[in-house]
C-alpha cells in the first residue's frame, strides 16, 4: 500500500487514491499541491479543501516505546502516640 493511500484513507478519501497514484503524487508533495491541482485530479471543493487543510497539519510522530524503569522510593510511617488508633 502507498503512502498516499494510506494518507486519503485516513482523511476518508480513498476514493481519490488511483487518481493520485496515476499522477506519482506522493505523500511528500501533498504541501505543494494547490487548489487547481487537487481540481485537475478530480476532487470536489469540499475534498480538495479537505487535502488543503490535511496537508498544513504536521504529520503525526508515531509514539516511540517507553522501557521499563525501574525508581527507588522510600516509605516511612510515623505513628504519634495518642493521633491514632494504632498508638494506644
Amino acid at each position: 500500500m502507498s503512502d498516499i493511500r494510506t494518507w486519503l484513507e485516513a482523511l476518508g478519501l480513498d476514493e481519490h487514491a488511483e487518481a493520485f497514484e496515476a499522477e506519482n503524487v506522493t505523500a511528500a508533495l501533498i504541501g505543494d499541491l494547490d487548489d487547481g491541482d487537487l481540481k485537475d485530479l478530480g476532487l470536489s471543493m469540499g475534498h480538495r479543501k479537505l487535502v488543503l487543510k490535511a496537508a498544513k497539519e504536521p504529520a503525526p510522530v508515531p509514539a516511540q516505546p517507553r522501557e521499563a524503569e525501574r525508581r527507588q522510593i522510600t516509605v516511612m510511617f510515623c505513628d504519634l502516640v495518642g493521633s491514632t488508633a494504632l498508638s494506644e
